[in-house]
């Protein structure tokens, strides 16, 4: 079986320059600091991914071999409010947030533990916003489905971070960066969204991509590579595709929530490179580690 390690190899498109990673487990702050966690965006697309067996879900799990979190922290894009919040619960439930699928879709239950301590961390983690205490909300199919298959066992804590719909992009940027303290506590990142995404002009028999979409895909690429995250957190102004490939920002937001935790010189690495229903784009990518 190929190891996570040569996986990336074969994806990368940045030099591979990370640090090992270490077990941890406990309360956050308890902890000694760790190495860097790695950060995580992925692109989650369809639902049906959590009860299939495809490349995508494949890429999903292979990128998670190796890895072993205190916590996953998710910056989903099904969940948005006014304002910040981050989830308290101890035991999140699982959330169906769609319509129109099989019954044997919202059977499916992700029981992992939620992480009230490190949500509190987060809390005071974050100077120059107020995030508050979100005792409701649970783990949304932007955050389970992809767990499921990253960590099938539901044995690491997850808790989710909202985006705040009040906040510019920058703003969201902004608040990312100084979550920065996390990732040494052994907290595992992970904006879940997708590049390109625009259900209006999916085609449902279809994953052949339109040219805007792959166009705009390849761009915001591009200037990952070159880490000009000044231009990402202006996606209107990239490209006239833009409008297109980003008819709201939801999917377009956690992008940002990733590369903000990038520290100088990290290694990106790319997995997942492809579109389905010619509009929805899969790309993801790893911030660090054994990359």
């Amino acid at each position: 079986m190929m190891k996570r390690k040569d996986f990336i190899k074969s994806l990368a498109v940045v030099p591979a320059m990370g640090t090992s990673l270490k077990a941890l487990s406990g309360i956050a702050r308890h902890f000694p600091e760790s190495p860097l966690m790695p950060v995580l965006f992925v692109g989650h697309g369809n639902p049906m991914n959590a009860i299939t067996e495809n490349e995508i879900t494949r890429g999903w799990r292979q990128m998670a071999k190796g890895l072993e979190p205190t916590a996953v922290l998710c910056v989903s894009a099904h969940w948005e409010t006014k304002g910040s919040y981050v989830t308290m619960s101890s035991a999140p439930r699982t959330i169906h947030d769609f319509g129109g699928f099989p019954k044997e879709l919202f059977e499916v239950q992700y029981p992992a533990p939620g992480a009230p301590e490190l949500a509190r961390e987060v809390i005071s983690s974050v100077k120059n916003r107020s995030v508050q205490e979100d005792h409701d909300w649970g783990l949304d199919h932007g955050t389970w489905s992809v767990l499921i298959k990253m960590f099938p066992e539901a044995n690491v804590p997850v808790f989710q971070l909202s985006l705040d719909t009040q906040l510019s992009p920058k703003e969201h940027y902004q608040l990312a960066q100084e979550l920065q303290g996390l990732r040494r506590k052994g907290v595992l990142i992970v904006g879940s969204g997708n590049i390109v995404h625009n259900l209006r002009a999916a085609k449902w028999d279809s994953n052949e991509p339109y040219d805007w979409a792959l166009d705009f895909d390849e761009q915001v690429k591009s200037y990952i590579q070159q880490g000009t995250h000044d231009l990402l957190q202006r996606s209107e102004q990239l490209s006239p595709e833009a409008r297109l490939a980003i008819p709201t920002p939801e999917h377009y937001l956690p992008l940002l929530y990733a590369l903000a935790l990038q520290q100088k010189d990290e290694p990106v690495s790319f997995f997942n490179e492809t579109i389905e229903m010619g509009s929805m784009a899969m790309r993801s990518f790893v911030i660090g580690g054994n990359a």
